[in-house]
């Protein structure tokens, strides 16, 4: 199994929305209980890094990922889609067995 990966369109949007925040900005995204399938994303913009964090990422552009997040997350693409419903992240992760019709939870 391989860690996430993070599109480059992500990353650029990454880079525009951390710009507005300080410097130690990251992006963190985990995983919760709960949502209309079972679990959901959950996106933080936060200043505090853990030691045992993945850091993805380039430049002023990082996204962590927490340990217990990480096995539901291994595999999956972290993008960023713009179409006529919206704007918004989008992970395409091989692990669900299932999505909710707006994509934010899944089951496995």
């Amino acid at each position: 199994m391989e860690n996430p990966t993070v599109t480059n369109n992500a990353l650029t949007q990454i880079e525009k929305i951390l710009s507005k925040e300080t410097d130690s900005s990251k992006l963190r995204i985990s995983i919760l209980g709960g949502g209309c399938s079972g679990f959901q994303y959950k996106y933080d913009i936060v200043t505090k890094q853990n030691a045992d964090d993945l850091v993805l990422g380039r430049d002023k552009a990082h996204v962590l990922i927490d340990p217990m997040s990480l096995p539901f997350l291994q595999d999956a693409t972290i993008d960023y889609v713009s179409d006529i419903a919206g704007a918004a992240f989008k992970i395409n992760n091989p692990n669900t067995a299932a999505e909710c019709g707006c994509g934010v939870s899944f089951s496995m």
